[in-house]
């Protein structure tokens, strides 16, 4: 509903755009930090357990180096133009770019969590399978959704 529903105009609240990008930021910041700490768990503490597993440790990578590409990715978003107060720039970025960039990066946040959330649970064995496993390319089809609304911002 609300999370992925397209903001209100921007021409009349430069307060909300900036909102707009601190929410960006947020995520970038969340996946960001705790890309690092899961890709440090996967190679001290979970190295032995995840290296009994075929493949766990490869697919534990893929999935931190998926987060933190992503988190890097909304970290650029966030500070786009669409998002910034200055009437200059403001004149300059239709309602459309800017709600298909924010868009883009609530798809692409979402998609993040899905998709290497579901790899980290897989790789350590907790959840039910039958769940985690569908739940990994969907998870990557909003990550591309993210990028394709990116796109049609401009």
């Amino acid at each position: 509903g609300r999370f992925l529903s397209s903001p209100q105009p921007r021409a009349e609240d430069p307060a909300s755009m900036s909102n707009d990008g601190d929410f960006l930021r947020r995520c970038a910041s969340a996946l960001g930090a705790s890309g690092v700490a899961f890709g440090a768990f996967g190679a001290h503490a979970l190295k032995d357990a995840l290296s009994r597993k075929p493949g766990a440790t490869d697919n534990w990578k893929t999935a931190v180096t998926y987060q933190l590409f992503h988190a890097c990715a909304l970290l650029a978003m966030s500070s786009s133009s669409a998002f910034t107060s200055s009437e200059r720039v403001k004149d300059k970025i239709d309602d459309t770019t800017a709600s298909n960039l924010l868009t883009g990066g609530k798809l692409m946040a979402v998609g993040t969590i899905l998709f290497s959330g579901s790899i980290y649970g897989l790789c350590l064995d907790v959840g039910p399978k039958k769940l985690l496993g569908p739940t990994t390319p969907i998870g990557g089809l909003l990550m591309i959704g993210g990028w394709i609304m990116i796109g049609l911002g401009s």
